[in-house]
């Protein structure tokens, strides 16, 4: 079995966090959620990070925590979706792991999203589908130079994306429900 990380990348709303705890459950590994070690870190919600100290010192204080989440053994990693805004955290997840882009199409995003634009800083007070598509539009590049692989998300089950992954990975056979 392949003892490296697997780090999940991709924009926000496309199921980094849903699929990597059930990635972490189904292989007995660690699960770390960079936004929630950051909240962790700072004692304060990724909300009030941008409100009170902005973007840029959130990037920072990103930053910081991906180089310690990329010194851990044999995890599941989900990260924020602007991790690949700064190429060094790219350089430091791919040391110990492999970059996994849950990929989906702006229609699958937007449908994800209607949930939680609420809890999503650059989306607040703002035709949030239009900065939606904004920011897609210039992080895909990123995503994509970025990943080692890419996993289609559109019109899948988390759990279909999970074996998706699970056979790249672990060269672990598609689960079946009996």
């Amino acid at each position: 079995m392949n003892e490296k990380n697997i780090v999940l990348i991709g924009f926000m709303g496309t199921g980094k966090t849903t699929t990597g705890r059930a990635l972490a459950q189904r292989l007995n590994r660690k699960f770390l959620d960079s936004d929630y070690c950051i909240e962790e870190r700072y004692k304060m919600s990724i909300s009030d990070i941008f409100a009170l100290y902005g973007e840029e010192k959130f990037r920072q204080w990103e930053q910081d925590t991906i180089n310690d989440l990329s010194k851990e053994k044999h995890a599941v990693i989900s990260t924020g979706g602007g991790i690949v805004l700064k190429e060094e955290n790219i350089i430091k997840l791919k040391e110990n792991g492999k970059l996994y882009l849950l990929s989906g199409s702006l229609e699958t995003i937007i449908s994800n999203l209607k949930v939680s634009t609420d809890d999503r800083p650059l989306l607040k007070g703002k035709d949030w589908i239009a900065a939606v598509e904004k920011l897609l539009n210039c992080r895909l590049q990123l995503y994509n130079n970025a990943a080692d692989y890419i996993i289609d998300i559109n019109k899948k089950s988390t759990l279909s994306i999970l074996d998706e992954i699970l056979k790249i990975h672990c060269n672990i056979k598609p689960y079946k429900m009996i």
